[in-house]
């Protein structure tokens, strides 16, 4: 996979490790199967769980037998809501905004059951096996409701109430207006749109979600590893559902075998372990089963967009509206709520455009189904779909090159910072200079001359682009969730060199996969001065520093890296003031490299170890005022967060006789700042393209008309394979951004491009045949089914 960097303000003087492609120190212990995944752990005589799950989609809970299970061989309890009603509080995932109602989450199934898949019963025995043998024991008598499939369903005036104190379906509406819409959509010269759709995906990681709560009984308290990426936000939030203090439970993110988003949210069956572990005084275990990841783990997207763009005689536009309805599942999640995806299609709409006017209006809808929540893009992904689409529409109305329309109105260097139509604020970015650095890479003119000459042989060949832009990073400013009131817009970073001269870094943010290991360790060795093989890295871990948040929303480079630099900024100026009495000199004249504190201009030094050893033990080396920890701790706020931006460009060709649908090219030009690592950049953009690719043409959950879910297995949900994965060549624009190191997430930016590069890529090829790319994933079916449609019907079968 080729990867080009171009020269910016960061390569003048680049440190030795920030900018080196540095191997992940964390992948020796992953790949020789020395990890440690929340399964792993083997505590004391553990107890196991095992959840009996609704397979109605709606419906009342009448009556629950548990007498046979618990009587059952090995079964230390049987679990029903009623059973731990006394146990915790309920957590409500509160926002601000106004027409949004909050519902409750619980650990089990509470008077009524509302999707395939939600917990009813737990059972805990000594191993998994004979729990999930007790389970066959249970009897629960429903009485149905009547099921809500479909977002629009649920709207209409007759349709079953999932929440009654909602008192309808409609769990969050939001509108953005800016500007006459309606008059210069009249005023456009070329009005395009269309009902645009993206389906219902799932995260799936490769380790399902997993829970151990380890109890101890010496200070009553749990420790709760968990495959998650928000280990702070969870302990905070069990720690007040159980009313247990924070010094009593510990919540620790071992390795994680990805997320997605999936794992970004609290879960009832992690309240649901700490109680159990809480209520019998035994540590406690669960893993999911992939059928039970898939069914009850938090969705993708699931949105249908009316949209409408107006542009001049010129190519301008002038104008977009937008009507939203998103299918949230039947619950809010904590802490994002059900606003999360939604609203943030909304808010993204616009793009890296500059549009005069606009409204977007959205309604999330409560149906029978697991809620909706984090999953890498949230809300971009369609949006950059929906406002793609209607820049190819509008470019093919008035005869102007994709590529030449978007020159006419991305938002350039002389307009930063620029406030877009939603209210979003982009700071200086590469808009422009991603667009024609991915239309260099990939020889846009030259496709185009190969396209005319496959149309010619009558093949469906397409070529597509798409641009976006996203806030990475976000600080306290702006909430990453819509009107959330908890605070993920800071971070803490604390380092510490112990009395053997060891350095250790903590860090409230939660790697699952994503190297986090090596990047902050890069970044504190420059700053710090430290040998980078010297430096440990900590995180995951909410008893190490005083606040942990998590992993969310491409922020761990940003806040981390902040954090970190600050808090190694610190530490670095304890280290030259103890090295000044040791060397006897200005502590301004020392200079800090290499875990050794030298005088400038002279081989005098003192190493890390040399200086520990002065501070913890010596008491004779220094005056008892210059014994200064050496520990430095910093919590960083970037206030507003920082713009990440690229443009994809997608070459695909069409089998007319299988539809299959073949990414023959694909070009990134992406711009993430500072780069920290190009080899994990490379890495992030590669594997978030591929997860584009399944969004766009493979992945989809289907669920029928009474709620069930269709696709809950491997063989019948799609991922992309090798064989669906080209060779895909990564363009770095280094533009730094005004937070501290010059950072800027890039972790989601693959799988927000490649599904509208592809979809446009797709309605090119097809275009001949005046077909056009609404909704994906753009399976072989959907093809094979526009095709159909387009043929030209015979006389015979017109008479028929």
């Amino acid at each position: 996979m080729n990867s080009d960097r171009r020269a910016g303000p960061s390569d003048v003087l680049r440190p030795r490790n920030v900018g080196a492609p540095i191997k992940r120190t964390e992948d020796p212990r992953l790949l020789t199967g020395n990890g440690e995944y929340t399964a792993d752990r083997k505590p004391d005589r553990p107890l196991h769980l095992a959840f009996l799950r609704s397979g109605q989609p709606h419906a009342r809970i009448a009556r629950i037998d548990t007498a046979a299970a618990q009587a059952a061989p090995g079964v230390s309890a049987v679990l029903t809501a009623e059973d731990i009603a006394d146990d915790f509080k309920p957590v409500i995932p509160f926002s601000r905004m106004p027409s949004y109602y909050a519902t409750p989450i619980v650990p089990l199934a509470s008077g009524k059951v509302r999707y395939v898949g939600e917990a009813v019963v737990a059972v805990v025995a000594t191993s998994r096996y004979l729990a999930e043998d007790a389970l066959e024991l249970i009897d629960v008598e429903y009485e149905p409701l009547g099921a809500i499939s479909r977002a629009e369903s649920a709207v209409v005036d007759d349709a079953p109430l999932l929440h009654e104190a909602a008192g309808t379906n409609v769990l969050i509406a939001r509108e953005f207006k800016k500007g006459d819409v309606a008059a210069d959509l009249k005023a456009a010269a070329v009005r395009v749109g269309g009902r645009f759709e993206m389906t219902r995906k799932a995260p799936l990681a490769m380790e399902p979600r997993s829970y151990t709560a380890e109890y101890d009984k010496r200070r009553d308290g749990i420790t709760l590893y968990t495959s998650s990426n928000i280990p702070g936000i969870v302990r905070d939030a069990v720690s007040e559902s159980l009313d247990l203090p924070g010094h009593r439970l510990r919540v620790v993110a071992p390795d994680v075998g990805g997320s997605f988003g999936s794992k970004g949210s609290l879960y009832p069956e992690e309240l649901l372990i700490c109680i159990t572990a809480r209520k019998l005084r035994r540590s406690v275990k669960w893993t999911a089963d992939r059928l039970e990841d898939v069914s009850s783990s938090s969705q993708a997207f699931a949105e249908v967009v009316d949209a409408e763009m107006g542009f001049d005689k010129n190519g301008v536009a002038t104008s977009l509206q937008a009507d939203v309805i998103g299918d949230v599942g039947a619950y809010s999640i904590y802490p994002w709520t059900c606003g999360l995806e939604p609203v943030q299609v909304v808010s993204f709409l616009p793009g890296p455009y500059k549009i005069g006017s606009y409204r977007g209006a959205v309604r999330g809808v409560a149906t029978c189904k697991p809620p909706t929540g984090p999953y890498r893009g949230v809300g971009r992904p369609i949006a950059t779909f929906v406002a793609e689409r209607l820049m190819d529409l509008g470019a093919r109305a008035l005869g102007i090159d994709p590529l030449e329309i978007r020159r006419r109105n991305l938002v350039r260097a002389e307009e930063f910072p620029y406030r877009i139509a939603s209210g979003i604020i982009w700071d200086k970015t590469g808009f422009i200079e991603c667009l024609e650095a991915a239309a260099e890479a990939a020889g846009y003119d030259q496709l185009r001359r190969e396209q005319a000459e496959a149309r010619k042989q009558g093949r469906l060949f397409g070529i597509g682009i798409a641009s976006y832009a996203e806030l990475t990073g976000i600080g306290s400013r702006i909430a990453v969730a819509p009107g959330m009131p908890i605070n993920t817009g800071s971070e803490t970073a604390k380092i510490t060199i112990d009395s053997t001269g060891a350095i250790t870094a903590a860090f409230g943010v939660a790697s699952h996969g994503q190297g986090l290991e090596t990047t902050l360790a890069q970044i504190v060795a420059d700053d710090l001065g430290a040998r980078f093989e010297d430096v440990r890295v900590i995180q995951g871990d909410s008893d190490e520093v005083p606040m942990s948040t998590g992993t969310y929303a491409s922020r761990s480079a940003v806040l981390g890296g902040g954090a970190a630099k600050h808090a190694a900024k610190i530490l670095q100026e304890k280290i030259q003031r103890v090295a000044s009495h040791l060397l006897e000199a200005n502590a301004d004249d020392i200079e800090v490299t290499d875990g050794k504190a030298t005088v400038l201009g002279t081989d005098r030094m003192v190493t890390f170890k040399q200086i520990a050893k002065a501070v913890y033990s010596d008491m004779k080396t220094l005056p008892v005022d210059a014994r200064d920890e050496l520990s430095a701790t910093y919590t960083y706020d970037p206030i507003n967060g920082t713009t990440a931006a690229a443009t994809h460009v997608a070459a695909v060709e069409i089998d007319p006789a299988t539809c299959f649908v073949q990414v023959l090219k694909f070009v990134v030009a992406e711009d993430c700042g500072r780069i920290i690592n190009p080899m994990i950049v490379d890495g992030q953009v590669h594997g978030g393209v591929a997860q584009g690719i399944g969004a766009a043409l493979l992945e989809e959950l289907i669920y029928d008309e009474d709620g069930q879910l269709l696709t809950a297995s491997l063989v019948d949900y799609v991922i992309p394979s090798a064989p669906e994965v080209p060779v895909m060549n990564v363009v770095h624009v280094e533009s730094e951004s005004a937070v501290t190191g010059g950072f800027r997430g890039m972790g989601e930016g693959g799988t927000i491009g490649a599904p509208a590069a592809i979809a446009n890529a797709i309605a090119d090829a097809l275009s001949p045949l005046n077909i056009d790319i609404s909704i994906l994933p753009m399976t072989p079916e959907r093809v094979f089914q526009l095709m159909e449609k387009a043929k030209p019907k015979s006389k015979g079968n017109a008479d028929e």
